[in-house]
């Protein structure tokens, strides 16, 4: 599926690129994606690296849609499948800008300071009242709305962050100089 200049048949770490500088909104709150990390079928620190579970099975559904899953029982996490339908890969949206619905997005979390508000992925999922019932939904349709950057994005890349395995792959990507990163890039 493309969605305007976003081609999510591309590889995963193409798209995570790509999606630096997108604008994305759950049900009209949202902002810019500032920060994605890629991850593919053959990588160690993929979900889908032991095959297709019943958790992970949207992964490896069409390309252009949600996969959600809950991080250490707490956190709702919002993926892009991506690839070759059936080939399990996906870009963690890590980080937004809050632009849409502030005042919804600092209820949502109980804080007011705009840069904590969407500068991870568990606070992003909070932020947009990321669901499970989103697995496997377009994101090209409701409660989603994605556009693509108007102008090509200033993007850095470096390691992914808070995995055990494959840590050096450089498939973590941001919008240089974004005060709203999860973390610092090195």
């Amino acid at each position: 599926m493309k969605i305007s200049a976003i081609n999510f048949l591309a590889p995963s770490h193409e798209v995570a690129h790509q999606l630096i500088g997108a604008t994305f909104t759950v049900s009209g709150v949202g902002g810019i994606i500032v920060e994605t990390e890629a991850y593919d079928q053959l990588d160690p620190a993929s979900h889908t690296f032991v095959g297709k579970t019943k958790r992970n099975a949207a992964m490896f559904g069409a390309p252009g849609c949600a996969y959600v899953y809950r991080s250490y029982g707490i956190h709702w996490c919002l993926n892009f499948v991506c690839g070759a339908e059936g080939h399990g890969a996906g870009v963690l949206i890590r980080a937004i800008e809050p632009i849409v619905g502030l005042q919804t997005m600092i209820e949502r979390r109980g804080v007011d300071k705009i840069s904590l508000l969407c500068s991870g992925p568990g606070k992003l999922g909070q932020a947009l009242a990321v669901v499970h019932d989103f697995n496997g939904m377009p994101l090209n349709k409701f409660p989603f709305e994605l556009i693509p950057a108007q102008k090509p994005a200033d993007v850095i890349c470096g390691p992914r962050i808070g995995i055990s395995k494959a840590m050096d792959l450089p498939w973590r990507f941001g919008l240089s100089g974004s005060p709203f990163l999860s973390r610092p890039f090195r």
